[in-house]
């Protein structure tokens, strides 16, 4: 079905207080209205009024931010009968000369799946389990930035203070352990006992980090094997890769094909060719966690899983270097996992 079968394009800008909702006639192009509704449920159900007023029914909504502050009028839409499908904001280039408010942004969103097949557009992410899963992968990303912040400032601070360690090294697991347990002594001069004070701290934070990441990863193991049963188990793949890549590919539908599942992973080759030389190159576009799921399974599979440790042996000797051959290896495995995605889950 291609947009111009439709009666209106309704572009949502979403704020938090309100969301501006602009319609536009896909067999025009003019815009109907653009009016903005405060973000409560009495709202939101003058909003769809409003819609349905001034449409025939037949309305595609184009929402910014599906997952975010455009989560409450996407599962308003749903159930009132409205596809809801999800575009990106504008670029600064777009908006160079044309200014920005969310009047201008919500006809853009609007305007921005005009000449699209509907097939073509991005399908929202779904509900239950699979936002279960976003909301642990959230928390692990801030966990993990947060250990690492902790872990950098105790080895920043042990250089500096001396109290007794070895520091010519980055501290082990089981220093930051010991470093935890430590009282005060009376011989510390006045920058030691302040120092081993927030070496403490800082060393019980490092800890309390590593319990949440394994506790998350416990919590994402249930979740993944229900939506995706036995994919765990295959090699290079665990709990954390397969919640990445069960968030990003949400439900059957959502990515029209492997090439799409691909590119959304920026595993897809781009063209690096030039004269007598044809070669392709890294695409560093696209989901960045899936990105880096696909790299952890590659990179786990090229030091224990036989076949890819053959496959890099044999592609070395024809001259491909360390990159281009883990590019192709992330390419097949996109492929594969869009495959079995497809068979495993609803």
């Amino acid at each position: 079905m291609c947009l111009r079968d439709l009666n209106g394009a309704q572009g949502v800008r979403h704020g938090a207080c309100t969301h501006t909702y602009a319609i536009i006639n896909t067999r025009t192009g003019a815009r109907i209205g653009c009016e903005a509704f405060p973000v409560t449920q009495p709202g939101m159900r003058r909003a769809i009024a409003w819609i349905n007023r001034n449409t025939d029914g037949r309305v595609l909504a184009a929402v910014e931010g599906t997952s975010s502050y455009g989560s409450s009028i996407r599962r308003a839409l749903g159930p009132a009968g409205t596809r809801v499908v999800e575009v990106k904001p504008p670029r600064k280039q777009a908006r160079a000369g044309v200014g920005k408010t969310d009047e201008i942004d919500a006809t853009a969103a609007a305007m921005s799946v005009l000449g699209h097949g509907a097939e073509a557009l991005i399908e929202p992410r779904s509900d239950g389990i699979r936002a279960a899963i976003n909301v642990l992968l959230s928390a692990r990303r801030r966990v993990e930035q947060q250990s690492t912040a902790n872990r950098n400032a105790l080895n920043a601070l042990v250089r500096q203070i001396d109290l007794g360690l070895d520091t010519r090294k980055a501290l082990t697991d089981r220093q930051v352990t010991e470093i935890s347990s430590w009282h005060k002594r009376p011989s510390d001069t006045v920058e030691q006992r302040y120092a081993r004070d927030e070496a403490v701290e800082l060393a019980t934070a490092v800890l309390a980090g590593q319990r949440r990441l394994k506790a998350i990863r416990d919590e994402l193991t249930p979740l993944g094997e229900e939506l995706a049963p036995g994919m765990q188990d295959l090699p290079g793949f665990g709990p954390v890769t397969v919640g990445i890549i069960l968030a990003a590919y949400s439900h059957r539908g959502r990515i029209r094909s492997e090439a799409s599942f691909a590119a959304l992973a920026g595993a897809a080759p781009l063209q690096a060719s030039s004269g007598n030389t044809t070669r392709h190159r890294l695409n560093r576009h696209g989901d960045r966690q899936l990105n880096m799921a696909l790299d952890i399974i590659v990179k786990t599979r090229l030091r224990c899983h036989t076949e890819s440790k053959d496959y890099l042996e044999r592609r070395t000797a024809e001259g491909r270097n360390y990159k281009e051959i883990k590019r192709s290896l992330k390419r097949y495995l996109a492929r594969s996992i869009f495959r079995k995605l497809q068979q495993l889950v609803a």
